[in-house]
């Protein structure tokens, strides 16, 4: 779930921010979930709903999110090669050109692991533009990626 909100979010903070709204969400809400769904595609629904509202509140404000200035990246160990640290961080740099869509499509995806159905759930977008999405999202981290090789 972190590295979902991190993902979205392109910032450590905002991303646990947006971990700890969505978890005091679904308890509240929890009344709603219906048995017999996958809870975990359901509390990443309300994640990506905060998200939007959160992004357009921040936006009217004049603040938008911001890719991570502080060299903290998520999901490395401290004690880590230091390429793995170059890799991560040209992962990361390419995940925050694409654009929102594409990113969350490759975040939940090729990230978190969904099915496509699953995704397109969460997204609340067809399959077939969730795929579109995701494959535009692929080829554009390839290019970015490649580039820097």
């Amino acid at each position: 779930m972190r590295r979902f909100a991190r993902g979205l979010t392109r910032d450590g903070a905002d991303g646990d921010d947006l971990c700890q709204m969505t978890i005091e969400r679904a308890l509240k809400s929890s009344h709603l979930w219906a048995e017999g769904t996958r809870l975990d595609s359901w509390v990443y629904r309300i994640m990506r709903n905060i998200w939007i509202d959160e992004a357009r509140a921040r936006n009217r404000a004049g603040r938008t999110f911001a890719p991570e200035e502080d060299g903290e990246h998520v999901g490395v160990a401290g004690d880590a090669g230091i390429e793995a640290h170059v890799e991560l961080g040209n992962v990361e740099r390419a995940m925050a050109q694409l654009p929102d869509e594409q990113r969350e499509a490759v975040m939940l995806v090729l990230v978190e692991g969904f099915a496509y159905k699953e995704a397109a759930e969460i997204i609340g977008c067809p399959m077939g533009t969730l795929t579109s999405r995701l494959a535009r999202g692929r080829d554009a981290l390839m290019r970015a990626l490649g580039e820097q090789s």
